[in-house]
């Protein structure tokens, strides 16, 4: 014996998308919203440019754009001392300080747009392309951000 087949009516329809949004949000357990981190420009008013090997990889050039001056001011205090440190081996490295020139970043007034560095020493060429390094100053933090 053979069933007829009944066609789908626009109120069976609803009835069962009704059923399936239900059971949908039932099973599910609620999830709390993830706060967003506050990014670089937002807090600190700089854009990171890269982070570079130089000098035969002696060095690494650490470059930011700076787009709020106002916020961006404490990273360029001379008196705060800024160090990188490579995640792997936790090492942290500092900025040379030579007697003629004085530390290797910059520390005057910051301008809207202009791109600023900092060198940090490597002795022993200790990062290489592609580690995940944070640099600090203060307290800014610009976080795994991958050797170039």
């Amino acid at each position: 014996m053979r069933h007829a087949k009944v066609p789908p009516t626009p109120t069976r329809l609803l009835a069962a998308l009704i059923a399936l949004g239900i059971t949908a949000c039932a099973s599910a357990p609620p999830t709390p919203p993830t706060p967003t981190p506050v990014s670089l420009e937002e807090r600190w008013g700089v854009q990171v440019v890269g982070i570079r090997l130089s000098a035969a990889g002696h060095m690494l050039d650490f470059r930011y754009r700076v787009v709020d001056p106002l916020k961006a001011a404490p990273i360029f205090v001379r008196k705060t001392k800024p160090y990188l440190i490579d995640v792997a081996s936790g090492a942290k490295l500092a900025v040379p300080v030579p007697p003629k020139t004085g530390p290797l970043r910059s520390s005057n007034t910051p301008i809207a747009g202009r791109t600023y560095f900092m060198f940090f020493g490597n002795a022993g060429k200790l990062v290489k392309p592609g580690n995940q390094v944070t640099v600090v100053v203060g307290d800014f933090r610009a976080e795994k951000l991958t050797v170039e």
